[in-house]
């Protein structure tokens, strides 16, 4: 017959070890932080909707890429980054980034590539 207290060591082993490995496939390393995102579900899901916005709007506008410019939302700060072959291009992003709603500030990091071909 299996003594009890082998039994309860037995469970707590496992449960311990399925623990380890959940949180290394939820956090992807030993590093993982729980509390690294410290705003709370409402704030998360308004910054998620902002970007959700600005990558839409960028993808309809002709001179704005969505594929070469990335977007990130934090607390209402937008931040841009990615390049773009015109200082027009450039421009419009940032322009279409401060008119969506919920923008308290954007922060322009995109960069100017010569895309010309010309060597």
């Amino acid at each position: 017959m299996i003594n009890n207290k082998y039994l309860i060591s037995l469970v707590a082993l496992v449960s311990l070890l399925g623990a380890a490995c959940t949180a290394t496939m939820v956090g992807g390393s030993g590093d993982y932080r729980a509390d690294r995102d410290e705003r709370d579900a409402g704030a998360v899901a308004a910054d998620t909707a902002i970007t959700s916005s600005i990558k839409a709007r960028f993808a309809a506008d002709p001179a704005v890429s969505v594929f070469d410019i990335g977007v990130r939302t934090w607390n209402g700060t937008v931040t841009l980054t990615g390049s773009v072959g015109s200082i027009k291009a450039r421009s419009t992003a940032e322009d279409i980034a401060r008119a969506t709603n919920g923008v308290s500030a954007v922060n322009n990091l995109i960069d100017i590539e010569d895309r010309s071909g010309a060597q």
